[in-house]
């Protein structure tokens, strides 16, 4: 039977080692965190993996040992996040349960190269569920509704995770993939401060960075979405959104959203003892001692454990 990802589906950090190898005991520690929080899924590889930056041998380590250490508990997709397709087959081999994909990227495309892109990969496992990654501020394209719903309808795409942060174009493809009647069809928000808005326009879970940090939290939105209890949710929403000042405590001024956002995640599970390290892969910017402080104290006034 295809699995199908649905619910709280954090997109797991990657642990450093010094020497820049993939940090497994820290990596497994996290993962039965995770799953001991009660998500329901996982995504490796993924754009807070830092995928971009990971060599090959790196790839191979972090799904690895992600499906290893799930052990079967909970469903496992990588990111296969190229412009051509050379990365599936070492993330079928890996025994993943799912692919992810953008659309290429660097080159400029058309829409016909990039339906054309994903029926490859789908090709390459078509027993495996594939979801496009609608991530338009990295990879220049947006993945809309149309395109989305052609290719469902063909079979080669099982869902898309929109981090499009349009919450409009969120809602226009729940509505089109209610109109065509594509039940096994999900759709996941990466908006991790709007998903109680995604949950009421009809999204089936979401993918939030944050949720490396908190996924009680998330986990709790997602069933308080779920029965319909819009205050509750709301007001944990808004709790969460507090929680997220850890992704923006790095200078602007020195530094880019990648390394805020993913120094902020890595540093707060550094602080937590989950990680032994908070380092990112070059050429992201370190936090200094003061943004390091931040964190500490946001982590500490939310209560938060390992």
């Amino acid at each position: 039977m295809t699995v199908q990802f649905r619910g709280v589906i954090p997109p797991v950090v990657t642990p450093f080692r010094d020497d820049l190898t993939v940090d497994t005991d820290s990596l497994r520690r996290h993962v039965d965190r995770l799953i001991d929080a009660g998500v329901d899924g996982l995504f490796a590889l993924g754009s807070s993996a830092e995928a971009a930056f990971l060599t090959r041998d790196n790839r191979r380590a972090v799904v690895s040992t992600i499906v290893d250490q799930a052990a079967g508990r909970v469903p496992v997709t990588a990111g296969v996040i190229d412009m051509t397709t050379p990365l599936v087959a070492d993330a079928v081999e890996s025994g993943v349960q799912g692919l992810v994909a953008t659309a290429p990227f660097y080159v400029r495309t058309h829409r016909t190269e990039i339906a054309e892109h994903f029926r490859r990969i789908h090709d390459m496992a078509p027993d495996l569920p594939l979801l496009a990654y609608n991530i338009p501020e990295c990879v220049h394209v947006v993945l809309d509704a149309p395109l989305l719903i052609e290719l469902a309808t063909e079979g080669v795409l099982a869902g898309v995770k929109d981090s499009g942060g349009v919450d409009a174009a969120t809602r226009l493809i729940v509505d089109a993939r209610d109109a065509a009647g594509l039940t096994d069809f999900q759709v996941l928000t990466g908006s991790e401060t709007t998903v109680d808005l995604a949950y009421l326009a009809g999204v089936d879970g979401v993918v939030p960075g944050l949720g490396n940090v908190d996924p009680w939290s998330y986990v709790d939105l997602a069933r308080l979405c779920t029965q319909g209890r819009w205050a509750e949710a709301a007001a944990l929403q808004t709790r969460i959104t507090q929680l997220f000042g850890i992704a923006t405590a790095g200078d602007p001024a020195r530094m880019g959203g990648s390394s805020a956002g993913l120094g902020g995640f890595k540093a707060a599970l550094a602080h937590l003892g989950v990680f032994t390290s908070g380092r990112m892969a070059p050429p992201h910017q370190p936090l200094d001692d003061a943004e390091l402080a931040t964190i500490a104290r946001i982590i500490d006034d939310a209560g938060l454990t390992a």
